[in-house]
């Protein structure tokens, strides 16, 4: 059986991404403040990965090129809005790490092939 390509990796990674993140929504405290930032992180996490989707859809290099810009964006957006939920004190620290984790890994990751697209 052959290994699943990059691409194959990324959609499954991003979409697992945006599933833990629809759990962490749903556990998040009935509050104003829980439900504004939750819908924020809500849309970029899932962005994340119906835009790499797209981006690997792409029907020439230039447009792939700027999914996946705006795939390093709503990363980046969501790292942002867990931030704010730790550093608030909505929810604990522990409970965001290995998710913030995730999402830095997935940054990191797009920002490569992006960087590597550039050469």
């Amino acid at each position: 059986m052959e290994a699943p390509s990059f691409s194959e990796e990324m959609r499954e990674r991003t979409k697992q991404a945006a599933l833990r993140i629809i759990q962490l929504h749903r556990a998040l405290p009935a509050t104003e403040e829980a439900r504004i930032i939750g819908r924020q992180l809500l849309r970029s996490a899932t962005s994340v990965g119906a835009n790499y989707r797209a981006a690997c859809r792409g029907r020439s290099r230039a447009e792939y090129f700027a999914k996946l810009c705006i795939c390093i964006e709503e990363a980046d957006e969501t790292l942002y809005w867990l931030e704010l939920l730790r550093e608030s004190g909505i929810l604990p620290a522990e409970r965001l790490t290995s998710i913030y984790e995730e999402f830095d890994k997935i940054t990191a990751v797009l920002a490569s092939s992006r960087k590597t697209m550039r050469q």
